[in-house]
């Protein structure tokens, strides 16, 4: 009843993986261990913690991980257990800590102590005080530290790498995307609107959908009135490192196509009137237009969800204009991105039936391969599962 790999190839087509791959727990928690918690991932942007001792705690795939802005400005993160006797250091909902765990947490900016029996640390995740152990010869406090998670920054975004000890040069992993879009001023843009989303689809059926317009025209009519040629050959002909074209008139991702803010400073032509996107995985989507950013931060919760914050970013000159306005960017994606989720859940539903064996990915989706490729070569497992 299935197509098998051999009948797709004859008929043109490459195989998506297995539908184990989007379905079953077991592979999910293979991918946790082989990708999300050693690949460098994305958790907000640099302006969520501004201030020295401003911190979060993030649950992010089964750990609970404290994000801090040390009193130097670098930003650290360690595993939220105390290296005593690993009670958690700091509540994820401060407001809904109970009176056991009142003491501990960050003190004062300055400090993080274990609400268990005081042990305390700097913002450098180093041991400062452990109560009455100063009595013992052979206690060493300088040799504790927190368990780290590492941190880096790239165009405003920060990404943590939960085993550092094994984790991939960042400089290396975020290189295509930095040179792709180096004139665009990532890094200076500030969030004018996020959204959360929940979807009930598996992150790649999410990826795989980002990195193809062979179904903008079916799925997006005003995606595709704005970008008249993803109506044409599914895509297939457009030249996506220089950008997609707008129809006659338009300039940027809108509804009308166009808007009274200005175009970042030092675009090239292209990217004066056309449109880029780029897909860092695991879990980072940009779509770029000439006075915004719309930036996705996936977190997989299961084989059949994620959570996604959708950011809005802005000039800061734009945002601090009494006139500012990000409605007719956010109105416009906010269509798209639920057209897109609506269509991802689709999927996620009909791959249950006992008939779908393996997707068929057509030249128009070829970009799909790459993430194909990045989770088999992680992961050192076969297509078939």
């Amino acid at each position: 009843m299935t197509d098998t790999l051999e009948q797709l190839h004859a008929n043109g087509f490459e195989a998506s993986l297995h539908r184990r791959w989007y379905l079953d727990e077991a592979y999910f928690e293979k991918e946790k261990s082989a990708i999300f918690l050693r690949e460098w991932i994305c958790v907000g942007r640099e302006e969520d913690w501004p201030n020295p001792g401003d911190h979060q705690v993030l649950a992010l795939f089964g750990e609970s991980i404290l994000l801090v802005r040390n009193r130097a400005g670098a930003l650290r993160a360690f595993y939220n257990v105390c290296r005593h006797r690993g009670a958690q250091l700091c509540s994820q909902h401060p407001a809904e800590q109970s009176a056991a765990t009142a003491h501990g947490g960050i003190i004062g900016k300055r400090l993080i102590r274990c609400p268990y029996h005081g042990w305390t640390y700097d913002l450098d995740g180093k041991l400062t005080h452990a109560p009455f152990m100063d009595t013992q010869d052979s206690f060493d406090p300088e040799s504790i530290t927190l368990h780290p998670v590492a941190v880096a920054a790239w165009g405003g975004f920060v990404f943590l790498n939960l085993t550092p000890e094994a984790a991939p040069d960042f400089d290396h992993a975020i290189g295509g995307p930095a040179e792709r879009l180096s004139r665009y001023p990532l890094e200076s843009l500030r969030t004018g609107r996020l959204i959360d989303y929940d979807v009930a689809a598996n992150w790649k059926v999410l990826c795989e959908n980002y990195n193809e317009c062979y179904h903008c025209g079916p799925v997006h009519p005003e995606l595709s009135a704005l970008v008249p040629a993803f109506r044409e050959n599914g895509g297939s002909d457009l030249d996506w490192e220089r950008g997609v074209p707008h129809r006659e008139g338009a300039t940027t991702f809108t509804m009308s196509g166009e808007t009274p803010r200005r175009s970042f400073p030092g675009l090239n032509e292209d990217e004066q009137v056309r449109h880029k996107g780029e897909l860092v995985l695991p879990n980072l989507f940009l779509s770029l237009s000439r006075d915004h950013v719309t930036a996705y931060i996936l977190l997989p919760t299961s084989a059949n969800h994620c959570e996604i914050r959708c950011l809005f970013l802005f000039e800061a000159q734009e945002i601090d204009s009494a006139t500012f306005s990000p409605e007719d960017a956010v109105a416009f994606w906010d269509l798209i991105n639920r057209q897109d989720w609506a269509i991802c859940e689709s999927v996620q539903r009909g791959m249950n039936s006992r008939v779908f064996e393996h997707g068929a990915l057509s030249p128009m989706e070829d970009w799909s391969l790459d993430i194909r490729r990045y989770v088999l070569e992680r992961t050192g497992l076969e297509l078939s599962g």
